[in-house]
């Protein structure tokens, strides 16, 4: 495959991706607000590799999508497909810190024991009730209707519960008929959702004081920083793309506040 991508707001270009639906969901969800490409480097939009035997290669695709907006300072996706074996769909959209604005994040991750289903409005500061109310007060009856329909996900370490919503939204589906099913009937939906929802909180927001913008900086470094040392991604990618290129792609693209 080649790609011919000009900039990370075209569309991708691996066929028969698994999240493709999200993704196209979310670019719909943003066109009313002109956003334009983020840019990211060449070398970052585009990423190929192969694992396997060397008589029987498997081939690896990644791929950067993002954009930017008056209000959103970076929205990216890496989508990733290795063979059989993975499928990947990580999207964040980081407003900008003059808005009281939560993140909007979903990890979608299938292997080969079963998918792994993230889905949030995360907060920049947890304990912090202007910045939180607003948002839950509307998300939780979202998330009641959801998360109830869906196997959980299990449990997460300590260290994370303070990046994460009590809306958050967290699964593990089987593979298969089943899994198939749950993914077009209550993800799909739940996506659409938490992301209408987002949508409409940044076509409210206003900008907010000097003051408060910086608070919510630093809250937003913080997170970004917790999400880049811990990003669980990292030994996969260092095995398909080498260490040095995967820590440049985790710092300085997918996290790089």
């Amino acid at each position: 495959m080649k790609c011919k991508r000009l900039n990370s707001l075209e569309p991708i270009s691996i066929s028969n991706w698994r999240w493709s639906y999200f993704l196209e969901s979310t670019a719909n969800a943003f066109s009313r607000f002109q956003p334009r490409p983020y840019p990211i480097d060449n070398e970052f939009l585009c990423r190929e590799s192969s694992f396997g035997s060397s008589s029987k290669p498997k081939e690896v695709i990644l791929e950067t999508w993002g954009f930017k907006t008056d209000k959103i300072r970076q929205g990216r996706c890496a989508c990733l497909v290795a063979g059989e074996i993975t499928s990947v769909m990580n999207l964040v959209i980081s407003p900008f810190n003059n808005y009281e604005l939560p993140f909007f994040g979903a990890d979608f991750v299938t292997l080969p024991n079963g998918h792994l289903i993230a889905l949030d409005l995360q907060p920049a500061i947890k304990n912090d009730i202007t910045h939180t109310q607003h948002v839950w007060d509307k998300l939780k009856p979202i998330h009641s209707i959801w998360q109830s329909s869906l196997p959980p996900g299990g449990d997460i370490p300590p260290e994370a519960k303070q990046y994460f919503s009590p809306c958050f939204l967290w699964s593990r589906i089987p593979l298969g008929d089943e899994g198939n099913k749950l993914i077009s009937q209550i993800i799909k939906p739940a996506f659409n959702d938490y992301l209408n929802l987002f949508v409409e909180l940044v076509s409210n927001s206003k900008t907010i004081t000097q003051e408060r913008s910086l608070k919510l900086l630093n809250g937003q470094k913080k997170y970004m920083r917790y999400r880049a040392e811990k990003d669980p991604a990292r030994s996969m990618l260092k095995g398909f793309f080498g260490r040095q290129w995967t820590e440049r792609y985790i710092n300085s693209i997918l996290f790089d506040l």
